[in-house]
This record gives structure tokens, sequence and C-alpha cells, in this order.
């Protein structure tokens, strides 16, 4: 990106390749995450103290080429994937050796790229910040999404009810064969009512809610006497200053973060091993949504943003 704006702002061009440092690996990238952070970054909403021209996303899978001094564990040819890689939206990138992790066998670069960002996030959800029990009730915004996919079928993984919002009937099918319990097709705010009347009237245990200001009051609403509110998606920005005295039904509400969940070496491996597993013994399923040339990276943008598409956005270099 050459300055913060529209689509418009990014440009596909030649750079020097990156050489290793002491401690990281150059890996020749075969497939890169499209995230809504990379459109934060690029509307001017991080990444603000590093100075533009800068190179996009996070995310990604390869192989390795080469490895710097220090570096132990890691080979040459090597497949790996990482979570958060600032340059992603690139051919090839210097790595720190500590934020990679080894992809197994029988798990393809696109599945591993599309699991990173979204699959630690949804396991963080509903593992650590909201561990799900059975019979538990969550209300998940956006399902239809890569994230919303993939955590609902943790939720359902974890023995617990999944009511999902979606903005059209045409992503409904998706949110169901993910496993939710009911899909709640909604564009203008008028989900709560039938939210709990599929809560037996109680409300809901849990809310994953990533859609911004908007659904903040709703949101509230739909939750039972103790429930839990999971804030995320800083893109959309913060609900305001809140008066904690003001919150209802003694409900707990947090921001959660997935860096918490893999803030060190060993969880990062230990956390994706998990999700790597779940992949291979068919318990967790990854819907790529769409695949774009690197050089398109502007249109993938585009489509993320108009709310249109479901499952993962993944580049092509």
């Amino acid at each position: 990106m050459n300055q913060t704006g529209d689509v418009g702002v990014l440009a596909y061009v030649d750079q020097p390749d990156p050489v290793p440092a002491p401690g990281m690996v150059l890996v020749q990238i075969a497939v890169a995450g499209v995230n809504f952070m990379d459109i934060g970054v690029r509307q001017g909403m991080a990444w603000t103290e590093m100075p533009n021209p800068k190179t996009l996303g996070v995310e990604g899978a390869g192989r390795v080429l080469a490895v710097g001094e220090g570096v132990d564990g890691i080979a040459v040819g090597q497949r790996v994937a990482w979570v958060y890689a600032p340059g992603s939206y690139a051919q090839k990138i210097a790595i720190p050796a500590d934020s990679l992790v080894s992809i197994p066998d029988g798990i393809d670069d696109k599945t591993a790229a599309s699991v990173m960002m979204q699959g630690l996030t949804a396991s963080h959800f509903a593992t650590d910040f909201y561990p799900v029990q059975p019979g538990d009730i969550a209300f998940v915004y956006a399902a239809a999404g890569g994230l919303g996919l993939l955590l609902t079928q943790i939720i359902k993984l974890r023995g617990g009810q999944v009511i999902g919002r979606v903005s059209s009937r045409e992503k409904e099918a998706a949110v169901r064969a993910a496993g939710a319990d009911h899909v709640i097709v909604d564009i203008d705010g008028k989900f709560v009512e039938k939210a709990r009347q599929l809560s037996g009237g109680e409300g809901v245990h849990v809310v994953f809610d990533g859609s911004g200001p908007s659904t903040f009051q709703g949101s509230l609403d739909v939750l039972r006497r103790s429930g839990t509110f999971c804030w995320y998606g800083p893109v959309l920005g913060g609900p305001g200053p809140i008066d904690i005295m003001s919150l209802p039904k003694s409900i707990k509400l947090g921001y959660a973060v997935f860096f918490d969940h893999i803030h060190t070496p060993n969880l990062l491996r230990a956390r994706s091993a998990r999700l790597f597993e779940w992949i291979e013994e068919g318990k967790l399923k990854v819907h790529v949504g769409g695949i774009y040339p690197l050089a398109d990276a502007a249109k993938a943008h585009a489509d993320m943003a108009s709310r249109a598409t479901t499952g993962k956005l993944l580049l092509m270099p």
C-alpha cells in the first residue's frame, strides 16, 4: 500500500528478495490469507507507526528456502505456516523462526493458510475466552464468514448449540452445513426476539460479536443472566465509553485477542497442531470462499468489504 485509503492505494510491484537475519527463516509463499485486519491497516486503523509504502498481509503457508543463523528445528524444504508475519502479500518473506508451525503431510497449503488466523481465533473464543460446555447456547455473528464457520464447528465439537446470524438467504446453507442448530437471516438488527425464542426465552449463554458498534445493544439484549459477551473485530470500531454499572443481567463483557491464546511459541504450535488434527480427523472443515491471484489483492479486499462472500479468501502469488 502506498498510502491509506480505498483499494486503489494497493499496487503490485517488484521488490528485492528479503534476506533472513539471525533467528529468521526465508519462506517461499504458496498461499496468503486475507483478513479484515488487512483492510484496517489499509484504512489507517493499524500499523500507523510503520511508514508507507508497506506490504500488507500477516498469514500464509509456504516452503522454507533458507534459514538464518541460530535457527534450529527448521530445515530447507520444510512446509510451514504462520498466523502473524507482516508483509505476507508477497512471493517471499523473512519470518522469525518462532512464528512458524510445521504443516502435516495430510494438510494442503490452502487449508493451512485458511485456518491460522481465523482458526486460532475461533479456538481462543470457544476454549479459552469462554470454554463452551455441553448444552451451552452461543450466538455467532457473521456465521458464514471464515471465522464464523470455524467457530460454529468448534462450538459444536465442545457440545454447544449455535444460533448463527447471516445477512442473506444465500449464506444460510453454508452455516447449516457447518452444524449450526439455527440460522437467523437478518440485515436490519431485528434478531433479538427470534434468538431469545430459540434459546427458550432465557437468552444465550455467550455471544460472539465482531460486527461493530451497531450490534452492541442487540448483543446485550440477546444474553441471559450472567451470560458472556465476547467482543472482537477492532476494524469496525468500539462501542464507545461504557458505564460498567449500566451493564444488565450480571453479564461478563470482554475484548478477546487471539494472541493471548498463542503467547508463546509452544502454545502456537500446540494450538495449531490441534486444529490440524481436527481437520485430518474430519471434525473441522475449512471452507474457501475465493482464491485470487496476488496481483488482484484489491479485488479480494473489495469483495470481503462487500460482505457478499462466505468462508476464507486467499491470495496465490
